[in-house]
């Protein structure tokens, strides 16, 4: 990549010259947890059960890319969920989970100039499909927490449940997901945009034709195309412009 340049206050671009076209491209995954959302669902859960400055330790380090298997975090992290219960979760998603500033207002953007939407989080269904509906996203792909049943029903296991696609989303299925959901739509991987904050973001934002860094992790910044350090992610369409 050429050298990065602060096109505007907060707004730095490398690899290209701006402003692109919107209608350029006809895909656009985001991942959810820091980038369309305020918070790290998992550490809100853990805060249920007394653990969250254990959970978010490993996030944070799992983010910065200083933990590089994510699948072995991911499940450390899990594990500590468990007796969790559901009312806990909705509790977490009515209370403290947000959208991050200029989220809708993108997604409305992009879908109005024809692209699809994507989802595509290392996190977990019960919010994914929620900020799936609230924003008119077309695609998600998370992971799913496992509940008890029989008299423990309605509380975590500390397990996930393995899908058809495989065991948990990390940063490689993100980036098999893009390709297959652009490979779907009869598209280039050129064709497609990916949002993300963290270190398991970075190959499906290597994958894509333009990568965009919201407030990320400093290894995420240094290898995007458009990193946003400052205001919220409707900032990208001071770059792609509509």
């Amino acid at each position: 990549m050429t050298a990065p340049t602060e096109f505007a206050p907060g707004l730095v671009v490398q690899g290209f010259a701006p402003p692109l076209r919107l209608r350029d491209f006809e895909l656009i995954a985001f991942d959810m947890d820091s980038t369309l959302i305020n918070i790290e669902c998992v550490d809100e859960i853990a805060d249920a059960v007394g653990r969250k400055a254990e959970v978010a330790a490993i996030t944070e380090a799992a983010m910065r890319g200083e933990i590089t298997d994510f699948k072995h975090s991911l499940r450390r992290r899990v594990a500590l969920l468990e007796g969790v219960t559901v009312a806990d979760m909705e509790r977490v998603y009515t209370e403290r989970l947000r959208l991050n500033p200029g989220a809708a207002e993108l997604v409305a953007a992009c879908r109005a100039a024809g692209l699809k939407t994507l989802l595509v989080s290392g996190g977990f269904t019960f919010f994914a499909e929620r900020v799936r509906a609230e924003l008119g996203i077309d695609f998600v792909r998370a992971n799913v927490l496992e509940l008890r049943s029989g008299p423990h029903c309605g509380a975590l296991t500390g397990r996930l449940l393995p899908q058809c696609w495989g065991d948990i989303c990390d940063g490689a299925e993100k980036r098999r997901t893009l390709l297959e959901v652009a490979s779907l739509l009869g598209l280039e991987p050129a064709q497609c945009i990916a949002v993300g904050d963290g270190a398991n973001d970075l190959p499906m934002m290597a994958a894509a034709g333009l990568s965009v860094a919201f407030q990320a992790k400093p290894v995420v910044r240094t290898q995007a195309h458009v990193a946003i350090n400052q205001g919220g992610l409707e900032r990208l369409l001071e770059v792609v412009r509509p």
